[in-house]
């Protein structure tokens, strides 16, 4: 078992603290080149997770992150010893990322990934006022918000968590459409759409209310229209230490643990 990862190759940030467990872990392990590593191992936070699974996407190599970063939920305990060993036993979870497509006031149309959340964000003093269309039919013809957003499983406790939307099990067929900061209507806390569904969101009276699109870490200035669906041609493979799988977090984050 122990075979599959005899070729590691680390990435860190540029933290102190990271840059020293990278120096210390290849100078035990050696640093095998990213195209013909069996496993990539990052160290930092979450943040640095997210860059990393960005980095690989499409390539289906296995990522273990080990924390020397400030969050960590994404992340395995950092320990120098035994790495092998820990990627041998480590459980996979695959998730699959959102695909948006964004069109904005100049007519230009740009694509983008994301793993955790695809949002829309108001740019001015004014709230946004969007339309918000499922598999093409309107289903909410007028959102006044600071924006809205929709988040995988793996997003859900990002945040979707922060703006009060639901923690979703890893393995849910499901996406949380959440608002920002919703005006009206008052009473819309939003709403779980099957994992299938293709989102539309239109932008009214853009020129007057600028919105931005972001998908993780792309952001689209003054976007007019954006298309949201699951991109099931990409597996993302994160490795976790067995009884601190992503569900399991996810799971405990839903007790306040």
């Amino acid at each position: 078992m122990t075979e599959r990862f005899q070729a590691i190759s680390f990435v860190a940030s540029e933290t102190p603290e990271a840059q020293a467990a990278l120096a210390k872990l290849t100078e035990r392990y050696g640093n095998a080149d990213t195209a013909t590593a069996d496993v990539i191992v990052a160290l930092g936070g979450d943040g640095l997770m997210l860059q990393t699974l960005h980095r690989f996407i499409g390539t289906g190599t296995p990522i273990y992150g080990m924390n020397r970063g400030s969050v960590g939920f994404l992340m395995n305990e950092f320990r120098e010893r035994g790495l092998r060993k820990k990627l041998s036993e480590a459980q996979r979870s695959v998730v699959h990322p959102l695909a948006m497509k964004a069109i904005d006031q100049d007519g230009t149309e740009v694509s983008a990934e994301a793993i955790n959340e695809v949002s829309l964000l108001r740019r001015s003093y004014q709230a946004a006022k969007l339309r918000i269309s499922i598999d093409g039919q309107v289903r909410l013809n007028e959102l006044v918000a600071d924006g809205v957003l929709l988040a995988t499983p793996a997003g859900s406790t990002a945040y979707n968590l922060s703006a009060n939307g639901p923690i979703l099990p890893l393995d849910a067929p499901l996406l949380a459409l959440t608002p920002i900061s919703a005006f009206r209507p008052r009473r819309w806390r939003g709403a779980l759409l099957p994992d299938h569904a293709k989102v539309t969101i239109e932008v009214l009276e853009a020129e007057k209310r600028p919105v931005s699109a972001v998908a993780d870490h792309v952001q689209i200035d003054n976007v007019l229209r954006v298309e949201i669906e699951i991109d099931r041609t990409i597996d993302l493979v994160m490795l976790h230490d067995p009884g601190h799988s992503l569900d399991e977090r996810i799971l405990r984050e839903q007790f306040g643990y």
